[in-house]
Order: C-alpha cells, then sequence, then structure tokens
C-alpha cells in the first residue's frame, strides 16, 4: 500500500521578528523543523539573528526576545538569513512539502530580508528547485469555511486538538503547524489527503485568492481601508502606488 503523503517526512517553518510589516520588519528568531513520520522526534534546526534594528517593545512582549540577547547571542543577518535560504533549498531539492503557517508571511519576509542583506531574492536561492507549501490557515479555511472565530495558530490548535508548548517560539510553532496538516490531511481525506502536495500548493493560490477576496469584500462592506493582498505563498515587490514591480524593479504603471 502506497504512503500516504501526510503520514511520510514533512518540513515546517516559522520565524519570530521585530514586527509584522512583511517589507520592513526584521527576522529575530527561525526554526526548521523535520519530522519523517507521525510520532517521530522532530528535528529542529534554530537560528536567532541580530536584526540590526532596535526590537520594539510589542514585538518583544509577544516572542520574549530582548536586544540585549540578540547582541549577545545572535548572529548577523546576513549569515542567517542565507542559512534560511540553504536550508529551504535542501527541502525542495528533496522534495520535502514545508509547512508555513500564514505563508505570505514569513516567506515574504525571508524573501526582503534577503534582498535587504544579499542583493538576492528568495527564487534565486532556491534555483530551479520549488519549495511545496502547506499552509494551514488556507488548508482550513477550505474545508470548514463557515466555522466561526479566529483563526491563528494557537486557536486552530485548540480546535482541532494539537499540542502547542511554548507558543510564539519559532521552533514550537512550527512543530504544531505541522502537527495541523496531518491533522487536517486525515480528517478530510478526500479534499485534502488524496491530493498530493504539489497539487494541493497550486490549488491553494486559488484558494487563499478566494478567501482574501471574501476578506476584502468584508472590509469593503464595513469601511476599512485596508487592502487584502491576494498573492501566495509569497507576495510580489510592490511600488509605492501598489501596483507590482517587474523583476527589474519597474513598475507595471510605467510598461
Amino acid at each position: 500500500m502506497q504512503q500516504q503523503w501526510f503520514t511520510g517526512p514533512l518540513a515546517s517553518f516559522d520565524t519570530e521578528t521585530t514586527g509584522v510589516d512583511v517589507e520592513t520588519d526584521r527576522i529575530v528568531s527561525a526554526a526548521l523543523v523535520v519530522q519523517l513520520a507521525p510520532g517521530a522526534v522532530p528535528q529542529a534546526t534554530t537560528w536567532l539573528a541580530d536584526p540590526g534594528v532596535p526590537i520594539p517593545d510589542g514585538a518583544r512582549a509577544v516572542h520574549g526576545i530582548t536586544d540585549e540577547r540578540v547582541r549577545a547571542e545572535g548572529r548577523p543577518a546576513r549569515t542567517v538569513v542565507a542559512e534560511i535560504a540553504r536550508a529551504l533549498g535542501e527541502q525542495a531539492r528533496a522534495g520535502t512539502p514545508v509547512v508555513v503557517m500564514n505563508a505570505p508571511y514569513d516567506l515574504t519576509l525571508l524573501d526582503r530580508e534577503l534582498r535587504r542583506h544579499r542583493d538576492v531574492t528568495l527564487a534565486d536561492c532556491l534555483g530551479p528547485a520549488e519549495l511545496l507549501i502547506l499552509d494551514p490557515r488556507v488548508l482550513d479555511k477550505h474545508v470548514d469555511r463557515y466555522r466561526k472565530g479566529r483563526r491563528t495558530l494557537t486557536d486552530l490548535c485548540a480546535h482541532y486538538g494539537v499540542e502547542l508548548t511554548g507558543a510564539h517560539d519559532a521552533a514550537a510553532d512550527a512543530t504544531a503547524a505541522m502537527g495541523l496538516v496531518r491533522i487536517l490531511a486525515a480528517r478530510y481525506p478526500g479534499a485534502l489527503g488524496a491530493l498530493g502536495p504539489a497539487d494541493l500548493h497550486l490549488r491553494q493560490r486559488v484558494w487563499h485568492a478566494a478567501q482574501a477576496r471574501g476578506l476584502q469584500n468584508w472590509f469593503d462592506r464595513s469601511g476599512t481601508p485596508e487592502r487584502v493582498d491576494l498573492s501566495w505563498p509569497l507576495r510580489p515587490l510592490r511600488c509605492a502606488c501598489g501596483r507590482r514591480l517587474s523583476p527589474e524593479h519597474r513598475c507595471e504603471a510605467a510598461a
């Protein structure tokens, strides 16, 4: 009998940062967790970076990492982001699906950090390999669209009975997100479990866009000026006018 993908090897990636703006905020810590099968001991690689800027009080209150700690124990952000990209590239080349909760946040922020510190993109670092991303936030919204309530990692773990110890620790969050994906795929075999990771990766682009349009419609009806990006799993670089930039950093409006 062929092994189901969600009972095989999975990786999971998470970051803790200086804030929530993917264009300007910085990575403070990160983790890549690999687990060969459900119940197997997860193997975690972790990073602590000196972001080069002060960590705001709000971010420090969330993850508990201080300026003093990153200065004493953290390594240069330039080194850390390169190592993270290299580790993700290894998973991509191995064909191991990578779980990323709210992927457009973590992956976009990593891409911007690579541009900032190394003058390369995440795609440049991956080369011809492609990350197969599984985003429990998108998957859960697809299979249980009308369930009320928040869908943060903590909320999803409580709903599906996944243990989350040490929330807002990158390794703990990555491990819990991986557990969520395994449970989601097993609980919804027709909608998720029967599809391969490559197929799910493609479908999540469509599902996320539909989910984002629904949220945008709600913002519009309520008079909220916030704009929702439809892109998944990575947000494109944008001009100050809001239009996408080409790889040469030219605004689409000027094309």
